[in-house]
């Protein structure tokens, strides 16, 4: 039993833990110094707190102070080799960041996760890798064609990554079991031993036989509404290119989205009825310049496998596609003329460039969710993206763990 990773289980399990605060904790400490710390009562929240002069674990107050206190008793009563027994015993194995066994490509995702959870064999992280996404109110013309890329990708030697969620994400599944060439790989919200939705449990039970499941939520962990847009982040970086298949236009796909243009992931999306609804997200992308993904063809050119043929562009070509560590669309193509970064100092009152303006003042000084943005400027999703990251790199937001704020270079950066 690997000390480390049961101490790394047990931390993951303390009530109201999350991601963020589990990476956080861990900054700079192992999992059995981390633990140590909270059972001899070493780490408390403050400025000058658990992260090690990277700020408080979460601000200093009575909730707050009263979580740790929480957490310090757990320390002291929870047994981590008894906790790890159970992930054996399920089948579960735990994976620590920068360790061996780790899924590397979850590195690149924003606000990388510490630990990881996975069942069954993660032969998919050796090869290539495509996203399927899309909502859980789908058309049957979203699931036919969900099934459709699943199956034509898996017989191509692609592994295909969802979130074995109902509608798009089951469908996708479910075709890349029937193309049957490549195992596939899902990425779940809850702990691997809570199957949600529950009609899904023998199609959980095949990818896990199949392929692997994935997951950074400790085993009982059950499905609650912060963990998807979590869940979500993962699904980006563990593809080599992300396909939104249908989506309402404020749909959850919509952070997948923007996760993929902050780790530097291709998007494509399905053309879809400009009366239906459900694609409106989609056609939105492709408004704003997204590649479509027309068929199985135009998904294997995004990921180089294939030659175009007739009708379709190089992949060199496709906005976004090259340089891969590039964000959807390139940071350094803007929108709009006359959209270019800030002088020296940073002394503007603000971004130049009417879209980088208006997403700038969309935030405001809170912190904003993207869909905020896109609600509040009237862009597509993919072009707040986009915008956002330039505004990043300036130095004009900055990103938190679900949301973004506004700030100023040299001042709030």
């Amino acid at each position: 039993m690997d000390a480390e990773e049961a101490h790394g289980a047990a931390l993951a399990a303390l009530p109201q833990m999350t991601p963020g605060r589990l990476r956080r904790l861990l900054t700079g400490r192992s999992t059995l110094e981390a633990w140590s710390a909270l059972r001899d009562g070493g780490l408390s929240p403050g400025p000058s707190g658990p992260s090690r002069g990277q700020g408080p674990l979460f601000p200093a107050g009575g909730e707050e102070a009263a979580l740790y206190e929480l957490w310090a008793r757990c320390a002291r009563r929870v047994d981590p080799a008894r906790v790890m027994r159970s992930y054996t015993e399920a089948g579960v194995r735990v994976h620590l960041a920068g360790r061996p066994g780790f899924p590397e490509p979850a590195a690149l995702a924003p606000s990388p996760p510490a630990i990881l959870f996975s069942m069954g064999s993660l032969g998919a992280l050796d090869r290539p890798r495509v996203t399927l996404v899309g909502t859980r109110s789908a058309t049957h013309y979203g699931l036919e064609v969900a099934a459709e890329l699943g199956a034509g990708l898996a017989r191509a030697g692609v592994s295909v990554v969802s979130g074995l969620a109902a509608g798009i994400d089951g469908a996708a599944h479910q075709g890349a079991l029937v193309g049957g060439n490549a195992p596939p790989l899902a990425v779940v919200a809850t702990g691997l031993d809570v199957v949600y939705p529950a009609s899904h449990a023998r199609l959980w039970a095949r990818v896990a036989s199949e392929g692997s499941l994935l997951s950074e939520s400790p085993l009982g962990a059950v499905a609650q509404r912060w963990r998807f847009p979590w869940r979500n982040r993962l699904l980006a970086a563990l593809g080599d290119v992300v396909v939104v298949v249908e989506s309402h236009v404020r749909g959850g796909s919509l952070l997948t989205v923007e996760a993929a243009a902050r780790c530097g992931r291709p998007v494509l999306a399905v053309p879809g009825s400009v009366r239906s609804p459900a694609s409106a997200g989609a056609n939105s992308l492709l408004a704003d310049g997204c590649p479509p993904a027309r068929d199985v063809d135009d998904v294997l050119v995004a990921l180089s496998l294939e030659q175009p043929g007739a009708g379709l562009r190089p992949a060199a070509s496709l906005p976004g596609l090259r340089p891969p560590q590039a964000g959807w669309p390139p940071s350094g193509s803007p929108s709009r003329p006359g959209a270019r970064p800030p002088g020296p100092g940073g002394k503007e009152r603000g971004p130049r460039g009417r879209d980088e303006r208006s997403v700038w003042a969309a935030l405001g000084t809170e912190p904003t969710t993207i869909d905020v943005v896109v609600r509040r400027t009237g862009l597509g999703p993919a072009q707040v993206a986009a915008v956002l990251g330039r505004l990043e790199g300036w130095g004009w937001a900055r990103p938190g763990e679900g949301w973004w704020a506004r700030c100023q270079p040299g001042v709030h950066g």
